[in-house]
């Protein structure tokens, strides 16, 4: 089974409803399928006061980074999970939704101010910042998701594959800190 990252635009309200309500992130990512909401909900016993979420139209917005996100991330950061400030903002930036399992663990919210700072971050980095970062045996060595790195690129162009999604990345983010909303990041 394959782990791809996704990204969601939340308006700041609705966000911080979710973070209030975890179960909710049910409702953003996966709004046609109600029952993984109602899965999650805590059973008989436990009753909780469901927050409200109205998304309005066109609030959520979405877009994945395939299996290339944890290579990004190592460009980013040169780290496997690690790395400092907004640049490591792709798997260690925000606050987890509760202990919500939405694929691989919890997903994280990065707020408007959050999403700010990540797109500078992502906006000061070139394609040649990342090419210059692109060290294949060290990705292998540090088990960089999907361990695909020393595949010769004539056949196989991991580097292009990871600027590609680092285009959209960097996109995406931008769109999101223009209309000042911030970020669900979940691996599923």
């Amino acid at each position: 089974m394959s782990m791809c990252l996704a990204l969601c635009s939340v308006d700041e309200p609705n966000l911080r409803k979710v973070l209030a309500d975890p179960p909710l992130v049910w409702r953003v990512i996966a709004p046609d399928f109600p029952e993984a909401y109602e899965n999650a909900r805590p059973k008989p016993g436990k009753e909780v006061e469901a927050e409200e979420l109205t998304l309005s139209e066109g609030e959520v917005q979405n877009t994945d980074l395939d299996k290339a996100w944890h290579g990004i991330h190592y460009l980013l950061t040169g780290t496997s999970y690690e790395g400092e400030g907004p640049a490591s903002f792709l798997l260690t930036g925000g606050k987890a939704v509760g202990n919500v399992d939405v694929g691989y663990g919890p997903a994280r919210a990065l707020m408007p101010d959050e999403v700010q700072d990540f797109h500078q971050a992502l906006s000061a980095i070139s394609a040649e910042d990342l090419r210059a970062r692109f060290n294949p045996a060290e990705m292998m060595a540090l088990d960089i998701y999907p361990d695909i790195w020393d595949r010769d690129p004539v056949e196989d162009d991991t580097l292009d594959y990871c600027l590609q999604y680092f285009k959209t990345l960097r996109e995406f983010v931008g769109a999101a800190a223009s209309r000042k909303q911030g970020l669900l990041i979940y691996i599923s």
